[in-house]
């Protein structure tokens, strides 16, 4: 009898002790919809290397960092240049800046359709100006995809000439769905978010017309776990993060 309660007590704590165990650290993460395929693929790798958990917010690159300057609470922000407001704040440890990758705009037709020469920044020019329609993300409503291409128009002087021929897409997925509906021609994007199987991927634009965006992560001054901010921060600028960022035509930050 002294045996068989002496076990059962064992047994007691031994459940009591597992169950506290398996409460697990929760991390929470922002970033933008750049960020979204490559961070949400990476998640189960590093949740089932850490134990831990991850809760992913995305959205666009104006408004997640909009989010971060205000103070919404979130371990881990991953946020798009210029970052010294985002620094300023005092929202994010400064000297946790961690790159993660870079990511290109690119261009894309309906599937099937002749692939037009974005070689040069007059190639571009050319193609945009004997388009019939094209369609990228608002950068009026956050979208980075949207405030580069903007900034890719004014460049190459035709901003003006070409509103005519836009069709704003509230993010990435939708100028791909319009460009694979034949609803446009063009279609342009960040390479990242270029999944849709209804089209074919041109390329990515000239650097010296389109600089490649950045995404960077930071542990929040606001994170309940700081080490655990910083686990899912070196895991993402991991090399064994590298080959997803490469697989969705992005470049590793590290």
């Amino acid at each position: 009898m002294k045996y068989f309660l002496s076990s059962a007590l064992f047994a007691a704590l031994v459940l009591g002790g597992s169950s506290g165990a398996r409460a697990q650290t929760v991390v929470t993460l922002i970033a933008p919809g750049g960020a979204r395929a490559p961070i949400t693929q990476l998640i189960p790798g590093f949740e089932k290397k850490s134990g831990m958990k991850v809760n992913a917010t995305f959205g666009t690159g104006g408004g997640t960092k909009k989010q971060v300057i205000e103070g919404d609470a979130f371990d881990v922000p991953v946020v798009q240049p210029p970052l010294d407001v985002v620094v300023a704040s005092g929202n994010v440890v400064a000297g946790s800046e961690t790159p993660l990758a870079t990511v290109a705009v690119g261009v894309a037709v309906k599937k099937g359709a002749p692939k037009p020469d974005i070689s040069t920044p007059e190639a571009v020019k050319m193609m945009l100006l004997s388009a019939s329609s094209i369609s990228y993300p608002d950068g009026k409503g956050g979208a980075a995809a949207g405030v580069s291409f903007d900034a890719t128009l004014k460049k190459l002087g035709i901003y003006d000439q070409m509103q005519p021929k836009i069709k704003l897409a509230a993010g990435g997925a939708g100028s791909m769905s319009m460009t694979a509906k034949g609803e446009v021609e063009i279609g342009l994007t960040f390479m990242s978010e270029m999944d849709d199987p209804g089209i074919d991927i041109v390329g990515p634009l000239p650097k010296e017309i389109s600089t490649p965006t950045a995404l960077v992560g930071y542990v929040s001054t606001k994170a309940k776990d700081p080490s655990a901010a910083k686990a899912l921060l070196d895991y993402l600028a991991s090399p064994e993060a590298a080959p997803v960022y490469i697989s969705l035509r992005m470049v590793p930050g590290r």
